[in-house]
């Protein structure tokens, strides 16, 4: 079986608990798209860890964790977060790194930070971790796979052209010192030294996994209102975020994909730019901010405070469609407890019209939210794992986000360790 588990907001869902709660009964879990601009939370036996390149299902030995050709491979990030694990006593984990994966380099994180400075007020709020330059440069091709690093003569030949190119523009573009062939080829020697006891054909050992009916995670990187294609763009990553890339950005024939589990927030978060048409503000986002997550909303890749808003119906309706859903993990119901009543926006006012389906990023900014209020539990829920055992109004809560977004919610997550999950059969 293969399984993919994606966001169908603006990412921070909680993919990670899923995927770590999945990878128990796995065992092959992939990332596919993506870099270490975006992080996952984990918090089992082991601690509390944020994951930015490895996989969720790292904490299991008895799983392989790969690195997708889809990927943005930061490698020093991805051995200091392997030593990062291990040094907390977390067994090493296997792992395989598709040859076919795009690096990386020490200019692309440059290049990043010198653009976000250029458009001041006006840049995208990148996390800086070199992710749009990387993929920028493969589909200019001139980026590097992780291949090239294993020829000398190629490697070499290549970096001179590219810094040729690069060197226009740092510059007459941003006036910042030039590149150095010589340093970058000593730097890509590093990398293939670190990167050297991973690298794999991946695409061919999950195609033969996949033969021999290997249960197969694909973990997905921020959510639908992400994605290049089908998000709020340009306030967007760089790779996409659906479940249909996973194909593409692990080296699978898309038909072997039969499950796509989608994480949905029990209310909203975003980090970034762009529209957010249930936002909070002030004293009312601060206190959701402060008691939602596992430890408040904040970036775990940035640090930055997310925005936060209510349950967006419209939005999620739309990233569970984009992603071709067939089940449902609602995360984070647990931080909800402290409300006597609970908004959720069921539509959004567009030109004085009353509409369901989500609209483009320029329709997006002049839609208002239409809110209906539901009943409050006022109680903490964490510690129980039947779903009839909640209090009725967390029930009520449930059942109106199924049926408002049309997908079955198969898992209720009530807390952020691994065990705080609830098994639910749908009612759709």
């Amino acid at each position: 079986m293969i399984k993919a588990i994606v966001g169908a907001n603006w990412g921070d869902e909680g993919k990670g608990k899923i995927t770590d709660m999945l990878a128990e009964e796995a065992d092959i879990i992939v990332r596919f798209q993506g870099g270490s601009n975006a992080g996952h939370t984990i918090v089992n036996d082991y601690g509390k860890f944020a994951l930015h390149m490895l996989p969720s299902g790292v904490f299991y030995s008895h799983t392989t964790s790969i690195i997708g050709n889809g990927v943005a491979l930061n490698i020093p990030y991805l051995i200091n977060e392997i030593n990062a694990i291990t040094e907390k006593g977390v067994p090493a984990p296997h792992i395989l790194v598709s040859d076919r994966a795009q690096v990386v380099m020490p200019y692309h994180i440059l290049f990043d930070g010198y653009e976000e400075e250029r458009l001041a007020g006006k840049s995208f709020g990148s996390t800086k971790a070199g992710i749009a330059p990387t993929y920028s440069d493969k589909y200019a091709k001139i980026g590097f796979q992780v291949c090239e690093l294993f020829d000398d003569e190629h490697l070499k030949e290549k970096l001179q052209t590219v810094c040729v190119q690069k060197n226009v523009l740092l510059e007459h573009l941003y006036h910042k010192p030039l590149l150095d062939a010589e340093e970058l080829f000593k730097t890509c020697i590093e990398y293939r030294e670190m990167i050297k006891p991973y690298v794999a054909d991946t695409a061919a050992y999950l195609y033969e996994a996949a033969q021999n009916g290997k249960n197969i995670l694909l973990e997905g990187q921020l959510g639908a209102l992400k994605d290049t294609d089908h998000g709020i763009y340009p306030m967007v990553t760089s790779s996409s975020t659906l479940a249909a890339f996973a194909a593409v950005g692990a080296g699978l024939p898309p038909y072997l994909i039969t499950d796509i589990v989608t994480v949905v927030k029990a209310y909203s978060s975003a980090v970034g730019a762009g529209p957010f048409v249930s936002e909070l503000f002030g004293d009312e986002a601060e206190e959701l901010r402060r008691r939602g997550g596992d430890g408040g909303e904040y970036g775990a890749t940035t640090g930055r405070p997310r925005r936060v808003g209510w349950f967006d119906a419209v939005a999620t309706r739309y990233g569970c469609r984009m992603q071709g859903t067939t089940e449902v993990a609602l995360t984070v119901l647990d931080p909800l407890g402290y409300l006597d009543e609970i908004p959720v926006c069921v539509a959004y006012e567009l030109d004085g019209k009353e509409i369901t389906n989500f609209p483009n990023t320029v329709d997006c900014y002049k839609a208002k939210p239409v809110l209906k209020t539901l009943p409050g539990w006022k109680c903490d829920i964490r510690g129980i794992r039947d779903f009839e055992k909640l209090p009725q109004e967390a029930k009520n809560y449930v059942d109106e986000i199924e049926k408002l977004i049309g997908f079955p919610i198969t898992l209720v997550s009530n807390g952020p360790g691994r065990s705080d999950i609830i098994h639910r059969k749908p009612k759709l």
